[in-house]
Formats: C-alpha cells, structure tokens, sequence
C-alpha cells in the first residue's frame, strides 16, 4: 500500500510572521506525517527479515499500548467516588 505524498506547508500569516514559530510548526507536521521517521528508515537498506522483526515489535508495543490505555480507561469508568 503506497502512502500518499504529504505536502506540509507552513505559511506566514499561520504564525503572524514569527519564524521561530513556523519552524516549530513545521516540524510538528512533519511529525505527524511521519515523514521524519519514513526518511530515516530508508537511509539505509534494511534486509527484509529485519525489516519484518522490527514491524513486528511496533506491533506488539502498539499492543501492549493499547491494552493499557483500555484498561485504564476500564478503571476510570469503575471508580466510585
């Protein structure tokens, strides 16, 4: 499955002409897009097995997340007060 191109713009009105502050923004949509985090990934060949072990680890980390989160949640709803 191919991901579509991000295209992040910051403009100059958005941060009342502040660069410190578009910076700041643009960084936090490139985050979001997680295109940081796909050009480090590809800096290097990976071979596939590893390739495959580490998406099986953010799996399970994403896992074990989750389930906390729904417990969490779980015990939120069941406190009395």
């Amino acid at each position: 499955m191919k991901k579509k191109p991000a295209h992040v713009v910051v403009r100059a009105r958005e941060c009342r002409g502040d660069a410190s502050l578009m910076i700041r923004k643009f960084i936090k949509k490139t985050k979001k897009e997680k295109i940081i985090e796909l050009v480090r990934s590809k800096r290097y060949y990976k071979k596939p097995s590893v390739a495959k072990k580490e998406k099986r680890i953010r799996a399970e980390r994403q896992r074990r997340r989750e389930e906390r989160k729904r417990l969490r949640a779980k015990e939120r709803r069941n406190r009395t007060i």
